[in-house]
């Protein structure tokens, strides 16, 4: 896996951890004071970040498969 990918991975880790911890407050709204509105906007953030550090990956995979046809 490049350094890209790897970056774009833990990104991915970063959205998924970030979208349980706000299903959670969620969840739990019942018992807490929770601003659903903002854990909304957590979610939303986590969803797109994780949808552009997926975007990265696919770009790096197809970087490299045009660098090994370039060179082959």
């Amino acid at each position: 896996m490049s350094t890209v990918s790897s970056i774009a991975a833990s990104g991915m880790a970063a959205a998924t951890l970030r979208l349980q911890m706000s299903a959670n407050k969620v969840a739990n709204a019942a018992s807490s004071d929770v601003d659903l509105a903002g854990e909304v906007v957590q979610q939303i953030m986590a969803r797109v970040s994780f949808a552009a550090n997926a975007q990265v990956m696919k770009t790096d995979a197809r970087m490299t498969a045009a660098l090994f046809d370039i060179t082959v």
